[in-house]
């Protein structure tokens, strides 16, 4: 394990278990955050002007998505496995979690997400990569990530929202100079 990878996990991680107000807040962000800006998804998607411009938001974050999270994170995991810094260091996680380690698959789903978002709704996207950066701090925070993994989730997730745009670009390009139809 590289000497960066474990400083900056130590650096995190070691302010966890010293004050519950902070341990608590570590754990929401970490594991019930993610919920509420997924569901903050579907106020935003929701908000598109046009019955197709709300289809194709959904439809682009949905293959981004699965194109990180589902595709290539599992493919990662399924020929490479990362124990979790709990089991490599041996203490007991703020929360629990199993399997590989490297990628955050939460990484690569949110950040994903976040990138069609930007596509989209530049305002909201930046919110987004900043929710789920805290979220990916997180993460390091209660124990069940190596910041390697972070960054590699991020990394999945920002290409994949990218690749999924251009796969998809000549359709927005149309869907743009449509009239929305309500």
């Amino acid at each position: 394990m590289g000497g960066f990878n474990l400083s900056f996990f130590n650096l995190i991680h070691g302010l966890s278990g010293r004050n519950f107000a902070a341990d608590s807040a570590g754990i929401f962000t970490a594991e019930y955050l993610p919920y509420f800006i997924g569901i903050a998804f579907f106020f935003l998607a929701f908000s598109e002007k046009g019955l197709r411009k709300k289809i194709f938001f959904m439809a682009e974050a949905v293959i981004a998505v699965i194109l990180s999270r589902g595709i290539i994170t599992e493919a990662m995991r399924f020929f490479y496995f990362s124990p979790r810094p709990f089991d490599a260091l041996n203490f007991q996680p703020l929360i629990p979690e199993s399997g590989s380690s490297l990628p955050s698959g939460h990484m690569a789903f949110f950040f994903a997400l976040s990138m069609i978002i930007y596509f989209y709704n530049k305002h909201w996207g930046i919110w987004y990569f900043l929710l789920s950066a805290i979220i990916g701090v997180a993460r390091i925070f209660v124990g069940v990530h190596w910041p390697s993994d972070i960054i590699a989730g991020m990394l999945i997730g920002v290409l994949s929202g990218i690749f999924v745009h251009w796969l998809l670009a000549d359709y927005f390009k149309k869907l743009k100079e449509e009239p929305a139809l309500q």
